[in-house]
C-alpha cells in the first residue's frame, strides 16, 4: 500500500492514499460475521484533512477538489482538524441519485463548476475511516474498530454539517442485503449490488483487491 506521507509530525494525516478495493465474486459471502452495505453509484472518494489543507481524492488518486468547491468547504468547515474519511460523491436530485450530474462537474470552467455546486450540491456518503480524528492510524486496526470510530464522528457533526454528510447503513443480515439488492434504483439506493465486508484480518486498510470487500 502506498501512502505519501505529509511528514513526521505527530498526527499528520498523508497528502495521498490507496483506497480499499472491492473484489468482485459471484454470490453472496455467507460466512458469519460479515457486513454488508449499499454500493453506491458515484465517485469514490478519500476526505484528507490536515489543518487547514483538504483534498479529495479520487478512486484513481487525481484530486476532485476543484470540482466540489461545496464538499471541500464541507470538510474544512467541520470541528475536527485532522482526519481521512472514505466515502462516494452523490448528487441528489429529487428522490433519485444522479450521476449525469457527477459527470457534468468534471468541467474544466471553474464559473460552471461553482454555479452546478450550488445548483445541486453533493454529499458524501460515508463508509470507512482509515485516519481518526487528531490524525490517528487506523490503518491496521480491523473494521469493526474502524466502524465504530466513524459512527462516533458522524454522530458528533455540528447541526450543519449533517446534510453534508451521510452514514452508509450496514447490517449483518444477508436477507436484508438482498433486500438491498432488490430495491436497487430508488431513493438514495446503491446502484447495482452490495458490498460485503469482513470483519478481521483481511478487512485492515489495504489496497490488495484480494484482501479486500466482496460486492
Amino acid at each position: 500500500m502506498a501512502v505519501a506521507s505529509s511528514g513526521s509530525r505527530p498526527g499528520a494525516v498523508p497528502r495521498q492514499l490507496e483506497p480499499m478495493e472491492a473484489r468482485l465474486v459471484a454470490g453472496l459471502p455467507r460466512d458469519a460475521g460479515w457486513r454488508y452495505e449499499p454500493r453506491w453509484d458515484g465517485f469514490r472518494c478519500l476526505a484528507l484533512r490536515d489543518g487547514s489543507r483538504v483534498e479529495l481524492q479520487a478512486r484513481s488518486g487525481k484530486s476532485l477538489s476543484r470540482y466540489f468547491p461545496e464538499m471541500v468547504a464541507a470538510v474544512g468547515a467541520l470541528r475536527e482538524r485532522r482526519f481521512v474519511l472514505d466515502g462516494e460523491l452523490l448528487i441528489p436530485l429529487g428522490e433519485t441519485l444522479s450521476f449525469q450530474s457527477l459527470q457534468m462537474r468534471l468541467h474544466p470552467a471553474a464559473s460552471r463548476v461553482a454555479r452546478l455546486a450550488a445548483q445541486s450540491p453533493a454529499v458524501l456518503v460515508l463508509f470507512d475511516m482509515p485516519y481518526g480524528p487528531g490524525g490517528a492510524s487506523q490503518l491496521r486496526e480491523p473494521l469493526e474498530a474502524r466502524r465504530a470510530a466513524l459512527e462516533r464522528f458522524f454522530g458528533s457533526l455540528e447541526a450543519g454539517a449533517a446534510g453534508r454528510f451521510v452514514l452508509t447503513p450496514c447490517t449483518r443480515s444477508a436477507a436484508r442485503a438482498e433486500e438491498w439488492l432488490e430495491r436497487a434504483g430508488g431513493a438514495l439506493a446503491g446502484g447495482p449490488g452490495f458490498s460485503g465486508k469482513a470483519p478481521e484480518g483481511p478487512s485492515r486498510w489495504s489496497s490488495d483487491r484480494d484482501a479486500q470487500w466482496c460486492p
